[in-house]
């Protein structure tokens, strides 16, 4: 799958039980030569029920330069990096997070296209890669360890998470978004 950033999206996703469990619009549109990423998600996280805004904003090689997250309760996260594996937390150097490329949104399957992208893995080729893990409602970050595997390079990736065992096959469309994550989230249109 090439690279290239010159993409216009508009996608929406449902929670796998149904809107009325969750609801998410993204729209992606080129920027500076990378990808601006905005949403809104309606969600629920085991008892807790929030509403999330987010903008992304990538590189030309799909790494994260800068997200801001807002939930309607009130929780701000901006989390900036140089697109090497360093970063700030609201301004604060974050050490934990070194080496960390990607970011991973606990209510959103738009932060699985970001390493798919940007590792371009050939068919039965496999990568680990550290990332920023931010859990829901609270926008606490973590880095995280995942792994990636291509089983149809470009059209299905098997996602592991490498801490919890978790592991989900992930179909997804001709720009490498999402098109169902079985069990969470359901592409809409």
């Amino acid at each position: 799958m090439a690279i290239p950033t010159l993409i216009f999206r508009t996608i929406r996703w449902s929670a796998w039980d149904g809107c009325e469990a969750g609801l998410e619009h993204v729209d992606v549109r080129p920027r500076d030569g990378g990808l601006d990423i905005s949403g809104v998600v309606i969600a629920q996280e085991d008892d807790a029920r929030f509403g999330l805004s987010y903008r992304l904003k990538l590189d030309a090689l799909w790494r994260t330069r800068e997200a801001l997250l807002r939930t309607t309760s009130g929780h701000v996260l901006h989390l900036e990096s140089d697109g090497q594996g360093h970063w700030q937390e609201n301004g604060k150097e974050q050490p934990a997070l070194q080496g960390c490329i990607d970011i991973d949104i606990q209510a959103t399957p738009i932060t699985n296209t970001l390493p798919i992208r940007r590792l371009d893995l050939d068919a039965g080729e496999s990568m680990e890669i550290r990332l920023c893990y931010i859990s829901m409602p609270d926008l606490i970050v973590s880095a995280a360890n995942q792994r990636y595997t291509a089983l149809d390079a470009g059209s299905l990736y098997r996602f592991e998470s490498l801490e919890s065992g978790f592991t989900a096959e992930l179909p997804v469309d001709e720009d490498g978004f999402v098109l169902d994550y079985p069990g969470l989230f359901r592409r809409l249109g």
